[in-house]
């Protein structure tokens, strides 16, 4: 990474990165499969989440997201998310204060996920960070989700950036994948559950939460890329 340029922008994941929510999608998934006659364990569809639906119907059922079926699962899923679980959710520790640390040293806050456009505006306030975003791509942006690179692609043409001067922070392997496609080294988080560091080994850091990487910033890659400016 010494010979990167100086870090312009950050991108940045929301679903349990900066917000603790991936268990939540995961059991508004099971509920709304297990209604519709479509039962999966429960364990199967977290260890997808981090996909968007595109991915993970197929995954799960084999069917598409935009046939009949998939297209009334994802709509369900998406108000049973919204209504059931969204209210009850809290942001990563450090979540809000790390975009304040971003915002102060110049570097720009691009959020890339694969949450669609619906879903997008809830997630940033329930994470109380709205307000700290500079720019944001959703699903809507890309024709494919996480690990597909077209997220990460999509938010690199939106802020104007290459990819040599950005990192993404993420909580999955399809964050790190996806971003690895697009040219961008990831920064991974634990905050997201599930995932071992041997899971998050493409990262070039790894951290607990925010406020680990937030208690580390002297020695973290931000630091070090932002010292560059």
């Amino acid at each position: 990474m010494n010979d990167r340029p100086p870090l312009r922008a950050l991108l940045l994941d929301i679903d349990g990165t900066l917000l603790d929510s991936n268990d939540a999608h995961a059991r508004s998934w099971a509920q709304t499969l297990e209604q519709h006659g479509c039962p999966v364990p429960y364990e199967r569809v977290r260890s997808l989440i981090g996909k968007g639906s595109d991915h993970l119907l197929p995954d799960l059922l084999g069917i598409d997201a935009d046939g009949t079926l998939g297209e009334r699962l994802v709509a369900d899923r998406r108000r049973r998310f919204v209504a059931d679980w969204l209210p009850k959710l809290a942001p990563t520790r450090g979540a809000r204060e790390l975009l304040e640390r971003l915002k102060a040293a110049g570097i720009e806050r691009v959020i890339a996920t694969s949450a669609g456009e619906s879903e997008l505006d809830g997630l940033l306030r329930q994470a109380g960070i709205a307000d700290l975003v500079d720019i944001a791509t959703s699903s809507g942006d890309a024709e494919h989700s996480k690990p597909d690179p077209d997220i990460v692609c999509a938010a690199l043409a939106k802020a104007d950036l290459d990819a040599e001067a950005v990192l993404m922070l993420g909580d999955t392997p399809y964050d790190i994948e996806a971003a690895r496609r697009a040219g961008v080294g990831t920064i991974a988080l634990r905050s997201g559950g599930w995932w071992n560091d041997a899971a998050l080994a493409g990262a070039v850091a790894i951290y607990d939460d925010p406020a680990d990487l937030l208690a580390h910033w002297d020695e973290s890659p931000l630091a070090r890329r932002a010292s560059r400016r």
